[in-house]
């Protein structure tokens, strides 16, 4: 069985991305993960230094995100 990838979002923080993953800009260019590193987090508040990684810029701007998913009925 293949590792399984998830994707958290976390309150008024980054996307977590836990998993084998490449990630790639809009040029097809492949950004760099750290070797071993498990788990990435990408920005969403615009403000990191390290785009698109999260370098908790987020905790000095204010940024607010608290989207929740809704259960199915």
């Amino acid at each position: 069985m293949e590792p399984q990838v998830t994707i958290k979002v976390r309150e008024n923080g980054p996307l977590l991305i836990t998993g084998p993953v490449k990630l790639f800009d809009h040029l097809g260019n492949e950004f760099t993960i750290p070797a071993g590193k498990e788990t990435i987090g990408l920005c969403r508040c615009g403000q990191s230094k390290n785009r698109p990684f999260c370098d908790g810029a987020h905790k000095q701007c204010g940024f607010l995100a608290a989207e929740i998913a809704v259960k199915p009925s």
